[in-house]
């Protein structure tokens, strides 16, 4: 088999600074925060009341006619994958069912596939609630009623809206992507675990197109109250919700939570060179480690998981760590989550560590879910193509004077970046793209 590379030629987001790549990336560069007090769900009486909302849509405007009625079937969490795949797509200027349904697709369908990752998908209240209350006895939820009745309330279709593979379904229908469809769950990295396998999928000869990515509402009522029962949110910042979340500084106090996605379009070079596409850039790296704390809540102490995945992902890319011109950072705003990503870069990339800019992007939006490390990764890749690396928002005091956390634009000609990605219980990604050099 020759050898095949694996090329990035679109790119697709949607959080709360809005959902055009450029429209987002110039709310970056102008300093802006999309964490705003909740309005999708009062929120009132949890202890923090603000997060990251993505802009409501008509999701009609982004699935074709054929697709519609499929709608009533999506999720939130299933709408931000399909409206960033559908603005991955039309970047790439790719020809599909769902862009341009009268005409021939620009590639073989049965050779184009999907990866999108997933988080674990809360149900509505609303339409839960109702089906919960009639399997009530004497004040206790009564599990023969809920069999017999409750369940007997919501649509036969239900459960189509929660499962995680959907996302990747729907996009893969609309799209009429007829290859390889797989789905990846596992928290905050699910994005570039996705990625990583749609890249594989490519190299093995499997597919010569992949679209992939991840998207998460963590703004789901339920998915908000496990966190502020866990005590991970900011609590102090509810009336000025910008200023919250503080990655990597010394007043930091926890985390905000946000919705939103990215979609990479992932093809083989030569398939896209044939095509005509902008190649934004490459994937030269990418690794991932399991290190498990102690409570199975939180990243290693050391971050020695972290920086597992980042060594294994350089010496996979053949470079070094004074390689790196950007580290896009995982960048909580929870201390201790914070230190411990501190230390790993650090380890990772010794007196490099001064000199390499330091991209933290969840005090921007909030971080969302699943869709994390895919949104880090499209940054990443925009900040690549343009030239020039967003400032970081607050993080005026850090808590480490060695890390290199610009807080005004930097204008920056980037060979090579690094993505950081974990989730709570140790799993861990890193994944190096390279500017393409034809």
């Amino acid at each position: 088999m020759p050898d095949r590379h694996v090329v990035i030629t679109g790119v697709g987001l949607i959080n709360a600074l809005g959902l055009d790549a450029q429209v987002y990336f110039d709310a970056l560069l102008a300093g802006t925060s999309g964490v705003r007090t909740l309005e999708s769900f009062d929120a009132s009486r949890f202890p923090c009341t603000i997060g990251g909302e993505a802009p409501r849509v008509k999701l009609n405007e982004y699935v074709p006619k054929s697709h519609r009625k499929a709608t009533k079937l999506m999720s939130r969490d299933i709408e931000l994958a399909v409206i960033a795949a559908n603005a991955a797509v039309r970047n790439a200027g790719l020809k599909t069912k769902g862009t341009a349904p009268e005409e021939t697709p620009d590639f073989d369908p049965t050779r184009a596939g999907t990866n999108i990752g997933a988080g674990l998908i809360c149900c509505d209240l609303v339409e839960m609630g109702e089906a919960a209350a009639t399997s009530v006895t004497d004040g206790k939820f009564d599990y023969k009623k809920w069999g017999q009745q409750g369940m007997q309330s919501l649509t036969p279709l239900w459960l189509l809206k929660y499962l995680p593979n959907m996302l990747g379904c729907h996009v893969s229908i609309i799209h009429d992507l007829q290859g390889p469809n797989n789905n990846i769950t596992s928290g905050e990295v699910s994005g570039l675990l996705s990625v990583a396998e749609a890249v594989r999928t490519i190299i093995h000869n499997r597919a010569d197109l992949m679209v992939a990515g991840s998207a998460e509402c963590k703004l789901n009522p339920m998915a908000f109250l496990r966190q502020c029962l866990l005590k991970r949110l900011s609590t102090h910042a509810n009336d000025r919700p910008a200023q919250a979340c503080r990655p990597f500084d010394r007043e930091a106090d926890g985390m905000v939570v946000g919705e939103g996605g990215a979609i990479i379009i992932l093809e083989e070079e030569e398939h896209a060179r044939k095509r005509g596409a902008n190649i934004y850039a490459r994937i030269s790296g990418f690794a991932a480690s399991s290190f498990a704390s102690k409570d199975f809540l939180t990243p290693d102490d050391n971050g020695e998981g972290m920086a597992l995945a980042m060594q294994k992902a350089l010496a996979r890319a053949g470079l070094q760590p004074k390689d790196i011109d950007l580290l896009t950072a995982h960048g909580l705003g929870l201390p201790d989550c914070d230190r411990a990503e501190t230390q790993a870069i650090r380890t990772v990339f010794g007196d490099h560590t001064s000199k390499m800019p330091v991209m933290a992007l969840k005090s921007r939006i909030g971080n969302c879910g699943a869709g994390a490390s895919a949104i880090d990764l499209a940054t990443t890749i925009l900040a690549l193509d343009k030239k020039i690396i967003p400032a970081n928002l607050n993080c005026d005091d850090r808590i480490d004077e060695a890390l290199l956390a610009p807080t005004k634009n930097l204008d920056a000609t980037i060979e090579n970046a690094l993505v950081n990605s974990y989730t709570f219980g140790g799993q861990t990604a890193a994944m190096v793209i390279s500017k393409y050099k034809g």
